[in-house]
């Protein structure tokens, strides 16, 4: 996957996941989705989250 993170050993990128989240699925909707995500693949989405928000570097608007 290009070095995208994925969810435990599969080829179902996290942020995906995330999207699908945000976008109002339940985790039973998901499941249904991708059947070989487990319930457990879907609790450690917000550490994920949290980890990658910290990671990003924003670039800061130039003020004079």
């Amino acid at each position: 996957m290009g070095g995208v993170p994925c969810v435990r050993h599969s080829r179902i990128p996290v942020a995906t996941v995330l999207r699908l989240l945000a976008g109002g699925l339940t985790e039973r909707e998901i499941l249904s989705e991708y059947p070989d995500l487990q319930a457990e693949d879907l609790r450690g989405r917000p550490r994920f989250a949290e980890a990658s928000a910290m990671e990003r570097e924003l670039p800061l608007p130039y003020s004079a």
